[in-house]
């Protein structure tokens, strides 16, 4: 038969612990403990329940402990190993709603290797057009000029930037390595 470990609340007497170094070490220990259990919770009153917790374990355990002077440690490892259990256990609360809390997913953008494929392809057909037009593409779109001031670049009618972009747009358009890609 153990004997019981509280104090009974019916006749207001104290039992006489069966290890009094028990009871004067949590006396001398105790303001040191609970800041570490303070440290470990963000409430004060479970920093509470988690040393009185601790302090029970390590009660059981009061006749195999065989080094006195490493206590603090065992009751830190104590403190350490309820929260991580305490931690495991917790219950996440689930709670129904109309509406789903996820954002809804983004549109990402292309694939970086389709995409660069995309670029190399697209300059190995500008290179492919005669240099005029080339020059006209790349001043009108590259380099993003109107068409009076790609005319002034090149010294030609703007008329004629019109019709040269055209043309080119129009062989960009028709490239077999870009027809792919649309």
């Amino acid at each position: 038969m153990t004997t019981p470990v509280c104090t009974s609340a019916s006749n207001g007497m104290t039992r006489p612990s069966p290890y009094p170094s028990f009871a004067s070490y949590v006396r001398a220990r105790q303001p040191v403990l609970l800041r570490t259990a303070r440290s470990l919770t963000a409430n004060p009153s479970d920093a509470e329940d988690l040393l009185q917790t601790a302090l029970t374990k390590t009660y059981v355990a009061w006749e195999r402990i065989e080094d006195h002077r490493a206590l603090d440690g065992y009751v830190r490892r104590a403190l350490l190993n309820t929260r991580t259990s305490q931690w495991r256990k917790r219950k996440v609360d689930e709670f129904v709603c109309d509406e789903l809390p996820e954002p809804d997913p983004v549109v990402s953008a292309e694939d970086p290797a389709e995409r660069q494929a995309l670029h190399d392809a697209m300059w190995r057909a500008i290179m492919k057009l005669p240099a005029r037009q080339r020059a006209m593409v790349v001043l009108r779109y590259y380099e993003d000029l109107s068409e009076v001031q790609t005319a002034e670049v090149l010294g030609v009618s703007v008329g004629t930037v019109k019709s040269a972009v055209s043309r080119a747009l129009g062989k960009l358009r028709e490239d077999p390595e870009l027809v792919l890609a649309r």
